[in-house]
């Protein structure tokens, strides 16, 4: 009698044949469009850096292959117990010819040999290694993903603060060129320098060049007036005093208390104990109480609300007799904003005209439409109607309507939270907009001078066309600055859909990296589609064996009010497929880079770009009841 296993393995046969015989014709398949699309690249392949053209041929390998919806023959190759072809990235041909080799095998056939030279599999990561190292430094024993941390405009009178930095785990000093000056710029590099000599850990400097942000304008200002009140609780209760503080010099507008400017020689009379009594712009009497007084100012708290104005009379008390008087100086004026809610009409004008609100008769109606200015002529001639345009960050989305030389309307159709205030030089985003706008400003030009000699690496700010990577690389150029590294950020639309592009044009002038700018690529993209794009940028990047740095509001909470979201953590962690993360300043950015040196290191025990490391779970101890339990740790 026939054993019912050789019957059902007998059966099985043909169909096992017919399945590898379809999965070796769509492996060939693919390995032959290699070769037609490497011949369709050839004169870019050529222009390429001589230790760049393997990474090239490598990138248009992938290209190749995605050119294809391989998902059925990934299906066929997991049935078969092959690679399913999802860790190709950095070596697409030798994957290839694994695989072909290994349906050959099964077939009984021989194997047929590689054509050409391939990126083998140690080849492949190694390359990668190798340009990230080159643009980025050397990667940490503790974890496999670099840390580049922005600084403040401070930074450069804080050298402690850069300090403990380096000594925490940055990796890379970031200096946003929209900011500051090349003096402070300047001081910073020379912090940095000092506190690398000093925790003899190496770091590295990365300018980031302003480029042509589209932002909206100034608004009308408001009253100049400062109010403060105290803090209460449900039922009126004060429980914590205003505080304000005074002042000899302008008000630091960032500053946690109201700032009051009034001349030096008032401060310098005063005491803890003492009173300033005044009449604030309400003719209602109020008092402060000095509670600290030192080299900057004079701190007071009071349990009252009060809006004071420029001109405003002090007298400052001890003892209830006057010992000195003063009066407030000049004061910055309010912040405006420009209301808008579904549905409202915004005019955006050329110029730098101070934009306004709506304009509403006494019953209510609106008579002329709310408007914001926009600097940059190129919008004008680019926009067109039916097109979608953004406002800060995406809070604000419209429909352009009825476009002008000099403006056009748009119809607001999705406000964050039902409205926004919308305010002076907030981004501007055109997605589907052609605007035919350099990457590179007169003030980046200026700036890049500066940058040549005092930095390791430039990113470029809203590249869009490979015209964009070929104007940088021509000024670096003249600038005789070949060892500087270009960093490609990608932020918009139009540099995505270029990505090849723009990596086959940057891979002329080595090292390169990529920085996913999630901020205002979500914008662009839409965010229901940042990730699915962040992961292809991903792929795309290793294909090229070009760097990636992970970038914008990672563990942005965290920075900026002590404590981070599930979410963050979550966001923090995908990070280490990257090989470079990027923090954005905040007051707790110490405390933030410490929590990211963590992360980053738990991940390097479990991750590696797409592939999970399976290392010894500690939970897979687990034991039947009454069993004996299992001995050992693998993980904390």
């Amino acid at each position: 009698m026939t054993d019912p296993t050789t019957i059902e393995r007998t059966q099985h046969e043909p169909s096992r044949m017919l399945e590898l015989k379809r999965a070796t014709r769509g492996v060939e398949e693919l390995r032959a469009a290699l070769r037609e699309v490497e011949r369709e690249f050839a004169g870019q392949i050529e222009a390429i850096e001589p230790s760049m053209r393997t990474s090239a041929r490598n990138l248009v390998h992938y290209l190749a292959v995605r050119r294809h919806d391989v998902r059925e023959l990934q299906d066929r190759l997991e049935r078969l117990g092959l690679s399913s072809l999802g860790r190709m990235e950095a070596h697409v041909d030798a994957s290839l010819q694994a695989v072909l080799e290994a349906l050959h095998a099964l077939r009984g056939e021989p194997v047929l040999p590689g054509e050409g030279p391939l990126v083998t599999f140690d080849a492949g990561d190694t390359l990668l290694a190798a340009h990230a190292a080159a643009i980025l430094g050397p990667v940490p024993a503790e974890r496999d993903t670099r840390i580049m941390v922005t600084m403040p405009g401070h930074a450069a009178e804080a050298p402690g603060l850069i300090r403990e930095l380096v000594q925490a785990g940055m990796d890379i000093m970031r200096i946003n060129c929209a900011h500051d000056s090349p003096a402070v710029w300047r001081q910073m590099v020379q912090n940095l320098r000092s506190a690398e000599r000093e925790t003899r850990r190496p770091c590295r400097v990365c300018f980031d060049l302003a480029g042509p942000k589209l932002r909206t304008g100034p608004l009308a200002a408001g009253p100049a007036v400062v109010k403060w009140r105290p803090k209460r609780d449900a039922i009126g209760c004060v429980v914590a005093p205003a505080r304000i503080r005074f002042v000899s010099h302008a008000p630091d507008a960032e500053a946690e208390e109201a700032n009051i400017p009034v001349d030096g020689g008032f401060i310098a009379q005063a005491q803890p104990g003492d009173e300033i009594v005044f009449t604030d712009a309400r003719k209602r009497k109020r008092s402060l109480d000095v509670v600290a007084v030192d080299d900057g100012g004079c701190v007071c708290e009071t349990s009252m609300t009060a809006y004071v104005v420029p001109g405003t009379r002090l007298t400052l008390q001890r003892r209830g007799k006057a010992v000195a008087e003063a009066q407030v100086g000049d004061l910055p004026a309010i912040e405006q904003w420009i209301g808008l809610h579904l549905g409202d009409t915004l005019e955006v004008v050329h110029g730098d005209e101070p934009g306004r609100d709506a304009i509403h008769d006494e019953d209510g109606r609106i008579v002329q439409a709310a408007f914001v200015s926009c600097a940059i002529r190129e919008v004008f001639r680019a926009v067109r109607a039916g097109e979608p345009i953004l406002f800060d960050d995406g809070k604000v989305r419209g429909t352009i309507r009825d476009v002008r030389p000099d403006r056009f309307a748009v119809e607001i159709h999705m406000v964050q939270g039902g409205s926004a205030k919308l305010r002076a030089e907030k981004g501007i985003n055109l997605p589907e907009s052609e605007l035919s706008l350099p990457a590179l400003t007169p003030k980046d030009l200026e700036d890049l001078a500066f940058v040549a000699p005092h930095g390791d690496m430039v990113s470029l700010s809203f590249v869009r066309a490979p015209s964009d990577v070929e104007m940088l690389l021509s000024e670096l150029a003249k600038l005789d600055a070949a060892p500087l590294g270009v960093v490609l950020k990608i932020e918009t639309q139009a540099a995505f859909d270029r990505l090849p592009m723009l990596l086959l044009t940057a891979l002329k002038h080595p090292p390169v990296a990529v920085m996913v700018a999630r901020g205002d690529l979500g914008v662009e993209v839409g965010f229901e589609r940042l990730s699915e794009v962040q992961e292809e940028i991903l792929w795309l990047c290793e294909a090229a064996h070009v760097p990636v740095i992970w970038a914008t509001q990672v563990l942005e909470s965290l920075a900026k009010a002590g404590m981070p979201s599930r979410a963050e953590v979550t966001d923090a962690a995908m990070g280490s497929r990257a090989e470079c993360v990027m923090l954005n300043k905040g007051p707790y950015i110490r405390e933030t880079l410490r929590f990211l040196v963590d992360v980053l290191h738990r991940m390097k025990e479990h991750q590696h770009k797409k592939s999970a490391r399976l290392r010894k779970l500690r939970v897979s101890d687990a034991v039947p009841p009454g069993s004996e339990p299992a001995r050992g740790r693998a993980d904390s």
